[in-house]
């Protein structure tokens, strides 16, 4: 039986969800950031870890690009990406001279990168944080379900689209994925060039578009995560 680690900065964290596909471009990050702006709109304190390394996306998401990341006694302080400070987020992107700056690294520099983003971000109390993870299978994904496996995450949540060699506007691919594998499935989300618009001009999308049909997927995904915790701090 594998022990929990010593919790360290992650102490104050009641819950850890990884979000993760199997490919990149199916809209990962996206459903990150919306989830984490779902659950701050339920009244929760979220963080967001985007270990994405080398598609660093969130910071522009949500409006967060080149700010500075600073030290404490505890290792790095994330971001906080609104005025009530609800929401926190570390990125690599934070760390690069330009935000377009392409991270050429090998493996075990990535894979160090990870654990220590994993265990030296001083989060304090949060609710839910949400660990954007990188794309497919390849050595910094499993580095990061490896490093935060001993902290005993919440759950993780896969993001995925129709089969190749398809309509864009199909649909069913998750739920057929979810079935197969014997999971819950939380939602499917409509393409929607209002979520699109939103991601590019950092905005809200939760509180500025509740008309948008991808509005209600969107909130119910976080409502069943929300429904299958226990109560949080907030």
């Amino acid at each position: 039986m594998e022990a929990a680690a010593e919790p360290g900065n992650l102490a104050g964290v009641q819950h850890i969800i990884l979000v993760l596909s199997g490919k990149g471009g199916v809209g990962k990050s996206t459903i990150s950031t919306q989830l984490a702006l779902a659950l701050r709109h339920a009244g929760k304190k979220v963080g967001i870890l985007d270990v994405d390394l080398c598609g660093p996306s969130i910071p522009r998401m949500l409006q967060s690009q080149g700010r500075a990341v600073h030290q404490c006694d505890s290792g790095w302080v994330p971001v906080f990406v609104d005025q009530e400070q609800s929401v926190s987020l570390m990125s690599v992107g934070f760390l690069l001279e330009k935000p377009d700056e392409a991270v050429v690294w090998r493996g075990p520099k990535k894979n160090a990168l990870i654990k220590q983003f994993v265990s030296d971000v001083a989060w304090g109390e949060l609710d839910y944080l949400v660990v954007d993870t990188p794309p497919g299978t390849s050595d910094e994904h499993m580095a990061t379900v490896e490093a935060l496996r001993p902290y005993r995450p919440l759950g993780a949540l896969v993001v995925t689209t129709p089969q190749e060699c398809t309509s864009i506007f199909s649909s069913g691919g998750g739920e057929e994925l979810a079935r197969h594998a014997g999971v819950p499935f939380l939602g499917s989300v409509p393409l929607d060039p209002e979520l699109t618009r939103s991601l590019e001009e950092g905005r809200d999308f939760i509180q500025e578009f509740p008309k948008s049909p991808a509005f209600p997927a969107l909130t119910s995904i976080a409502q069943k995560i929300l429904d299958a915790t226990p109560a949080c701090l907030s």
